[in-house]
């Protein structure tokens, strides 16, 4: 079977499709025929060796993808030819997955492979930073940085079936257009944000940002946030870990809130699977309708990954098996 393996650290340059042996479903496990593998920015990093999760070399690369069941243990709820999607820390590209049922979640018929590789991770990410972390409720306003990548479109559209108000914040006006294809209510360019969303909110602030961008967003960010609002850090693409002067949370009573899916979700049985189905009326409904902003052969993921790398890629980046 193709693999996308890892050989060495050295961004993308250091990732090849290489023949490996076929596998066989581990005990208990699903094993999927991988048809779609999304790309994205965990996958870039760990390149790099610059994530949290550092596996050793050579490694399979891949955290979301979506295909087809060909074996299922009884009790997985899952059967021989089901479509479905599904979430690793790593190793979910190539052409046969074996994971373990938690991981696995059925997709819907309205739903075509390459969006539901573009699901797992950023929309999972999504609603648990704005339901759990965020607790934005209905009615409130929600401002995204990055609103035109993968986790920021993703988050555009969890927010809106969560009943809030969305703005999005992009650098270009090609990527506000994008934006507000995906949903967004008003779209505004970074620079020199702060005054556009206060005037926006009337001078109210939104109750909630999201943030995956770091520096040099992160002031302004906090003053964007009315009485009570929450910040959620999500990431850092733009290079730089922000510093945080604690003196602007006691200004406006705002908090400042890590949110890390994936360290609190893959280690706590049921809960993706939980999440999943809080998420199933948004994409039986539409609102959920993952933008894909190119795919790709498998014989061009690197060409995904550089296109990350140069902040070039818009939506989810999708490679084809």
């Amino acid at each position: 079977m193709r693999s996308i393996q890892v050989t060495a650290l050295d961004g993308p340059a250091g990732v090849s499709v290489q023949e490996v042996p076929d596998i066989t479903a581990h005990d208990g496990h699903v094993l999927v025929e991988v048809k779609a593998l999304g790309v994205s920015w965990p996958d870039l990093l760990q390149t790099k060796g610059q994530y949290q999760l550092k596996p050793e070399l050579p490694f399979q690369l891949g955290v979301d993808f979506a295909g087809v069941v060909r074996e299922a243990p009884d009790g997985s709820g899952f059967a021989a030819g089901q479509r479905v999607a599904g979430c690793l820390p790593y190793g979910g590209g190539a052409d046969l997955v074996s994971l373990d049922p938690e991981s696995v979640f059925a997709l819907p018929d309205n739903l075509s492979f390459e969006q539901g590789a573009a699901i797992p991770m950023n929309y999972l990410t999504a609603e648990f930073a704005l339901a759990t972390r965020g607790a934005l409720e209905a009615g409130q306003t929600l401002l995204v940085t990055g609103a035109a990548g993968g986790v920021g479109t993703a988050t555009i559209q969890v927010g809106k079936g969560l009943g809030a108000r969305v703005i999005a914040l992009v650098s270009t006006e090609e990527k506000a257009a994008f934006a507000k294809q995906a949903g967004a209510d008003e779209a505004v360019l970074s620079e020199s944000f702060l005054p556009v969303v206060r005037e926006l909110t009337g001078g109210a602030g939104v109750d909630v940002a999201l943030d995956v961008v770091g520096e040099p967003l992160v002031t302004d960010l906090l003053r964007s946030l009315g009485p009570l609002g929450r910040l959620l850090v999500v990431g850092f693409t733009g290079g730089t870990i922000p510093q945080v002067a604690t003196n602007r949370l006691l200004l406006n009573n705002v908090d400042v809130r890590g949110v890390g899916w994936g360290a609190f979700a893959m280690f706590r049985p049921g809960y993706m699977r939980g999440q999943w189905q809080r998420l199933l009326p948004m994409m039986e409904s539409g609102v959920i309708d993952p933008p894909i902003g190119k795919v790709y052969e498998l014989d061009q993921v690197r060409d995904a990954l550089v296109e990350m790398d140069e902040r070039r890629t818009l939506g989810k980046s999708i490679v084809r098996f």
